[in-house]
């Protein structure tokens, strides 16, 4: 009983502590759940007839997008299907800047800029990251506030377990009636709803501190059996004769990497960033989902393929245990269960987001009870 109680303290003080933060973090996870089905609908733009002539090779792209943007720096250039436009995409860390340039594949035409760092879902990406706060700051709350949910999750299902088998009953369902009182409906509501949401809860909070802390993606991994190494990193180039003297190099790859990989959904080519750095292309695989993206690296001069020693290489050369780290992000949104994950995702967003409503509820109506009233 002592330790119970000892648990029930740090469930409550542990709520209190990171309640605010928790729900922030919940609700946006809501609204982000479906971000990519919802931007489709207004999105006729990154769509282009498609023409028998050659696309734009990747250096011109470049060019043409730097006429916009000539100060900041080009993050990569994604190259998708015949009929999709392409997209430069703009990056720099400070002062904060995410832009990206769309371009008719064609022509060469810009048709529309569009900034990440506004309108809503950027908005929400904030508030989930960092609840709005600098991001230096904001970060490492949230992270501290999600790996912290993760104790609460495992402390209220140990407070949930009745000392009595006959109760359990009681804890798996509303057996509410007319006299039932608002605050055993609270109490119902986060006990319960706590109960049947806890376990995908802990699988979306503990994804969320494999992003957020790197000691931690490396201890998951290590402890799955993973024997490469976890940190993304370029190789530098293996090779310094060019094997073009007409056409640079980098603007032969993206031809022959779609016809290497025709089914591919896109190719995100990122360019060198001095003469020894190689070229790092992320072929998107399938639709909707990150893990199974190949990573490839190629020699700038030769472009003679560079296999890298780390977990982010080719999707066909992953083991257990770097599929499962890889998985990581499609899990905590849900996009690894297709549309059905999804759903699933942003219900459990948003039941997570009652809990701490109902947890400070439960803590106000205990503190502050009504004292009776003596009868003179």
């Amino acid at each position: 009983m002592k330790t119970k109680k000892l648990i029930f303290q740090l469930h409550k003080i542990l709520g209190l502590a990171t309640g605010i933060i928790v729900f922030i973090v919940a609700i946006t996870g809501c609204c982000w759940a479906f971000r990519d089905e919802i931007e489709s609908l207004y999105d006729d733009y990154k769509t282009v007839t498609p023409e028998e002539t050659a696309i734009i090779t990747v250096t011109k792209a470049k060019e043409i997008a730097l006429t916009v943007f000539p100060e900041n720096t080009v993050h990569g250039t994604l190259f998708k299907k015949k009929t999709d436009v392409v997209e430069v995409i703009f990056y720099d860390a400070e002062p904060e800047f995410y832009q990206s340039v769309f371009i008719n594949p064609y022509s060469g035409k810009i048709i529309q800029v569009d900034n990440h760092t506004t309108g809503f879902f950027a908005f929400i990406l904030k508030g989930h990251m960092r609840v709005w706060l600098p991001k230096e700051i904001g970060e490492q709350v949230v992270g501290a506030s999600i790996l912290i949910f993760v104790l609460i999750i495992i402390s209220g299902f140990i407070l949930w377990i009745p000392k009595k088998r006959k109760n359990l009953k009681q804890r798996l369902k509303f057996d509410w009636k007319k006299t039932t009182k608002w605050k055993r409906k609270n109490f119902d509501l986060h006990t319960v709803t706590g109960f049947y949401i806890c376990s995908l809860a802990l699988v979306i909070a503990f994804t969320g501190s494999i992003m957020s802390y790197n000691w931690l993606k490396y201890v998951v991994y290590k402890s799955t059996g993973g024997k490469k190494e976890v940190f993304f990193e370029i190789p530098k180039n293996i090779d310094s004769i060019a094997i073009s003297n007409t056409t640079k190099p980098i603007d032969l790859l993206i031809p022959i990497l779609q016809k290497e990989s025709p089914n591919a959904e896109g190719f995100e080519l990122h360019y060198p960033k001095d003469k020894e750095e190689s070229i790092y292309v992320e072929v998107s695989n399938s639709k909707g989902l990150f893990y199974d993206s190949d990573f490839r690296f190629f020699d700038q001069n030769s472009l003679k393929e560079i296999e890298s020693d780390a977990i982010y290489g080719k999707y066909k050369n992953t083991t257990i245990p770097d599929k499962i780290l890889r998985m990581n992000y499609d899990i905590h949104i849900g996009a690894i269960g297709g549309i059905t994950g999804k759903i699933i995702a942003f219900i459990i967003s948003l039941l997570t987001a009652t809990l701490p409503v109902t947890g400070i509820l439960l803590w106000y109506g205990r503190k502050y009870k009504k004292k009776p009233v003596v009868k003179s």
